[in-house]
C-alpha cells in the first residue's frame, strides 16, 4: 500500500488538512511565591470528578485542562485559552499554574504529596497503586497530551484508493498502527525541538537515580514518568497489541490498560479488545513537555508541526526496527532527551532530512503552515539555544529555573486577571454571552458554538440540552412573548390593559405625519424613540419641550433606526432597570446617562476622551461600559444646555451628554437592588408575567422610592426588553455585582442545584 502516492492523489489532497484535535494539559497549582498550593481543588468548579473541562490528575494540586474534540486549530486554541481563564479565576487571585513540566519544590516527605481527593473511591485506589508502583514524586510531572484524528473524509478517500484491506475499520486501525510505529521510532525529533525540562527542583528524585543535569527533557527520558522495563507491548498488529497489553495487565505489571504510558497511545474505545470490531479512532501523543513560553503550554506552531509530522510519518517507509516493542525508539529518544540543552543532537543529519521531507510534503499536498514553521525548525537545529530546552536553560542561568518559572507564571497571572470580564478566545462575542459561557464552563456544562457571529450556543449537561442565543434568549420564552416585548406599542397596550401606568403618546409610520404632530408635544416634556430597537439607539428626550428644528432632528434620527417611531410623554423621575427571571427580580440598576465632570480646565471633548480611557469602556458590548460617543444626539443634548464640544465646564460641574440612561450609549451603571422594597419588585415581576415572558429587563420610572408602589402615579413602565443586557449587572460602575448569568444557567438546568 503506497500511502505516499495515495496522499498525493488529486482526489485526496483537498482533505489532508481536515483533522480533529484535542488537548489535555496538566499543571500544578502554586501560590504567588511558587510554592505548591496547600488548598483543595477550587469548589467553584462544579461537577467534581465528572467535569468535562477541568479535573484533577494524580494529586490534589495537579489541575488538568481538557478541550473538547475540535475540527480546526483555531477552535482548539480558542477553547484551551477560555478554559485557562476559567481555571485561573476559579483558583482565585492567590494562586497560579506552574508553567513547567517538572514540578516546583516538593515536600521532603513523599506522603505529604496529597493524592487527589476524588469522590469515586476506585479512582483514588488507582492513584494509590500508581504511587506504590512509581512513587508520588514522579506522578507530579506534568505535560501535554495531544489527541489527533485524521478526518473520516481523508481516510475514506485513502481506503477507496487501495484494495489490500476490504474492511474500513480495520484499514483505519492499520493506518494508526503504522503512524504509531513510526512516531515511536522518530519521536526524538519532538524531544529535540520541544523538550523543555532541563533540570529538576528540590526533592524531586528522593532516593531514585537521576541524570546528569541539565538535559533536554527529564520528563521524556528514562528518568521521567515511564513504565517499568518488563512492560513490553508490540504495535506490529492490532491482534498482537491487544494480546501483549492484556498479558501485562493479567500478570499484574500494570493495574489497568490506561497505565500503559507509551509516547503514542491508541484510542477510541474504553477496552482495547474492542479495537478488533470498532477500530482505532484516534491517537494520543503523550511525550510533549509544557511549553513555558506559551500561556496555553503549547503553541499554535507546535500543533501545526505535529499535524504535518503525522502526515509525513504516515507516508514514510518504516525502519526495520520501528517496532521491536518500541525499544529502539526508546533508546534513540533517550539519547536526545539526555543531551545537554545547548548541544547539537547526535541525530542532527537525520533531523535535517526529516524537516526537509516534511517541508517537501507540505508543498506537494498544498498543506498550509505558518510561514515561519520550517525556518524556525532549521534555526533550532543550527542553534540549540533556540529550542525550548535551550531557551529555558539560558534564561535559568541568569537566576534559576524556579525563578524563571515564577516570573512567567506571575506574568500570565497578571495578564489573565487584567480584564476579568473577558473570556479569552471568544472576545469577539457579545460580553453577556462571554460571561454566560464562562459560567457554563465553570459549572461543567458543555458549550458548543453553533453560530459564533449570531451568538448561538448549545449547552449540554449530561443528556439535558438547551439552546441559548445572545446570552438569555431561551426556549423558556415563547416566540410571541419576544415579539410583544420587541414591539413597544403592543407592550404598552397590554400593560395598560392590565392596569399598569405607561406613558401616553402616538406611533408614526412616516416622517410627514410625525412632523405634523409637533404642536401636540412641543410645549410639554416628551420622548422620541424608534418603535422596536434596543440599546437606547435613536432616542431623544426633551424635558422642557423643543423647537421645531430640534423636534425634526429627533424624528429624523429615530426614523434612521426604524420604520416606525413613537412620540411619548416624558415621565418625570429616575429610570431603573429591573432584571426579572421567571418570578424573581435578580438585580436593579440605576443607569446614569453619559456624563463628564468638569475640572475648570478641559473642554467637554477632552473630558470625554479622558473618561473613555477607562479599561472597562469599549465598543459593541464587549466591555462592561461603553465608550461615550460625540455624535449628533450628544451635540443636540449639549446645545439644549447651552454647551458646545469645546465648552469648558466649571470644576465639579456634571454635564450630561444624553438624556436616556442606557449603558450601551455611554451611561454609568450603579447597582441599587438592596435599596428597593418588595412592592416595586412585585410590580416588575407581575408586569413581565402579564407580557407572557420569563426573562426580561423592564424599565420603571420612579419619582420617589419612599412612596409606595400602590400610590397613584408612583411609577411608570416605559419599556420591557426581551434580551436584556446582563454584563452591566455583573460588572457595575458602582455597587454590588449580581451574577445573573449563573441564575440563568440554574434556571435552564435546575439539576445544578
Amino acid at each position: 500500500m503506497d500511502l505516499k502516492k495515495m496522499l498525493a492523489d488529486e482526489r485526496v489532497k483537498p482533505y489532508v488538512l481536515k483533522a480533529r484535535y484535542g488537548i489535555e494539559k496538566e499543571g500544578q497549582r502554586v501560590d504567588l511565591t511558587g510554592n505548591l498550593a496547600t488548598t483543595d481543588h477550587p469548589t467553584s468548579i462544579g461537577m467534581a470528578d465528572e467535569h468535562p473541562y477541568i479535573q484533577r490528575d494524580f494529586s490534589e494540586t495537579q489541575m488538568e485542562l481538557i478541550t473538547p474534540v475540535l475540527n480546526t486549530r483555531d477552535e482548539l486554541f480558542n477553547y484551551l485559552s477560555a478554559i485557562h481563564d476559567v481555571a485561573y479565576r476559579s483558583m482565585g487571585k492567590g494562586e497560579m499554574l506552574w508553567p513547567l513540566s517538572m514540578p516546583p519544590a516538593l515536600p521532603e516527605k513523599e506522603e505529604d504529596i496529597i493524592i487527589a481527593k476524588l469522590d469515586n473511591f476506585e479512582n483514588v485506589l488507582y492513584r494509590r497503586s500508581l504511587a506504590n508502583s512509581y512513587g508520588r514524586r514522579k506522578q507530579m510531572i506534568c505535560g501535554i497530551h495531544f489527541n489527533f484524528e485524521f478526518s473520516d473524509e481523508l481516510l475514506e478517500k485513502l481506503f477507496n484508493l487501495q484494495s489490500e484491506i476490504d474492511n474500513y475499520q480495520y484499514f483505519k486501525t492499520n493506518i494508526y498502527l503504522k503512524l504509531t510505529r513510526n512516531y515511536l521510532y522518530y519521536r526524538w525529533l519532538v524531544t529535540y525541538f520541544y523538550g523543555a525540562s532541563p533540570t529538576s527542583n528540590e526533592n524531586f528524585y528522593g532516593c531514585d537515580d537521576q541524570p546528569n543535569e541539565p538535559v533536554r527533557s527529564i520528563r521524556s527520558s528514562r528518568f521521567g514518568y515511564v513504565n517499568h522495563d518488563d512492560v513490553k507491548v508490540s504495535f506490529s498488529s492490532i491482534e498482537r497489541y491487544i494480546e501483549d497489553l492484556s498479558c501485562v495487565v493479567n500478570r499484574g505489571l500494570l493495574v489497568e490498560e490506561k497505565e500503559f504510558y507509551t509516547a503514542m497511545r491508541l484510542r477510541g474505545s474504553e477496552r482495547v479488545e474492542k479495537f478488533l470490531t470498532e477500530g482505532v479512532r484516534y491517537v494520543e501523543l503523550r511525550n510533549i513537555d509544557l511549553n513555558p513560553f506559551e500561556t496555553n503550554g503549547i503553541s499554535y506552531e507546535q500543533v501545526e508541526f505535529l499535524h504535518i509530522f503525522s502526515l509525513y510519518l504516515l507516508q514514510k517507509d518504516e525502519h526495520p526496527e520501528s517496532d521491536e516493542y518500541g525499544k529502539v525508539g526508546d533508546a534513540r529518544n533517550d539519547v536526545v532527551a539526555l543531551e545537554h540543552p545547548l548541544s547539537h543532537t547526535a541525530f542532527e543529519a537525520e533531523a535535517y532530512e526529516l524537516v526537509e521531507g516534511m517541508e517537501k510534503l507540505a508543498k506537494e499536498l498544498d498543506f498550509p503552515v505558518s510561514d515561519s514553521l520550517f525556518s524556525n525548525l532549521r534555526a533550532m537545529l543550527e542553534d540549540p539555544s533556540k529550542t525550548l530546552a535551550g531557551r529555558l536553560y539560558t534564561e535559568s542561568k541568569k537566576s534559576s529555573q524556579s525563578q524563571v518559572a515564577i516570573e512567567i507564571a506571575k506574568e500570565t497571572h497578571a495578564n489573565l486577571w487584567e480584564k476579568p470580564y473577558e473570556l479569552t478566545g471568544f472576545t469577539d462575542m457579545e460580553l453577556s454571552t462571554q460571561i454566560l459561557m464562562f459560567d457554563a464552563f465553570q459549572q461543567g456544562i458543555k458549550v458548543e458554538i453553533l453560530d459564533r457571529q449570531d451568538q448561538f450556543l448549545k449547552l449540554k449537561l449530561r443528556n439535558h440540552v438547551e439552546f441559548v442565543k445572545n446570552g438569555n434568549m431561551t426556549s423558556k420564552d415563547t416566540y410571541v412573548s419576544t415579539l410583544i416585548m420587541e414591539n413597544k406599542t403592543v407592550t404598552k397596550k397590554i400593560l395598560h390593559q392590565e392596569g399598569y401606568r405607561v406613558p401616553g403618546g402616538d406611533e408614526f409610520s412616516n416622517i410627514e405625519d410625525a412632523l405634523r404632530a409637533f404642536d401636540m408635544f412641543a410645549k410639554t416634556p416628551f420622548v422620541v424613540k424608534p418603535k422596536t430597537t434596543n440599546y437606547g439607539i435613536g432616542i431623544s428626550i426633551f424635558k422642557d419641550g423643543a423647537s421645531y428644528e430640534d423636534y425634526e432632528k429627533a424624528i429624523t434620527l429615530a426614523f434612521d433606526e426604524d420604520s416606525s417611531v413613537l412620540v411619548e410623554e416624558f415621565l418625570d423621575g429616575t429610570e431603573y432597570r429591573f432584571f426579572v427571571l421567571h418570578d424573581k427580580v435578580l438585580a436593579i440598576m440605576l443607569r446614569v446617562p453619559a456624563n463628564v465632570t468638569g475640572d475648570g480646565t478641559h473642554t467637554i471633548k477632552e473630558l470625554v476622551e479622558e473618561k473613555n480611557r477607562d479599561p472597562l469602556r469599549g465598543t459593541d458590548h464587549r466591555t462592561p461600559l461603553e465608550l461615550i460617543q460625540l455624535g449628533e444626539l450628544e451635540v443636540l443634548m449639549l446645545k439644549g444646555q447651552g454647551y458646545q464640544l469645546d465648552s469648558i465646564p466649571k470644576d465639579g460641574e456634571i454635564v450630561y451628554l444624553r438624556e436616556n440612561s442606557n449603558v450601551s450609549t455611554g451611561g454609568d451603571s450603579i447597582d441599587v437592588t438592596d435599596q428597593f422594597t418588595d412592592d416595586y419588585k412585585k410590580i416588575a415581576v407581575d408586569a413581565v408575567a402579564a407580557l407572557g415572558a420569563k426573562i426580561s429587563g423592564i424599565d420603571l420610572i420612579i419619582e420617589d422610592l419612599d412612596v409606595p408602589a400602590a400610590n397613584p402615579g408612583a411609577y411608570g413602565i416605559i419599556e420591557a426588553n426581551f434580551n436584556p443586557s446582563m454584563y452591566m449587572h455583573i460588572y457595575p460602575y458602582k455597587g454590588e455585582s449580581r451574577r445573573v448569568t449563573t441564575d440563568i444557567l440554574h434556571y435552564l438546568f435546575p439539576e445544578l442545584t
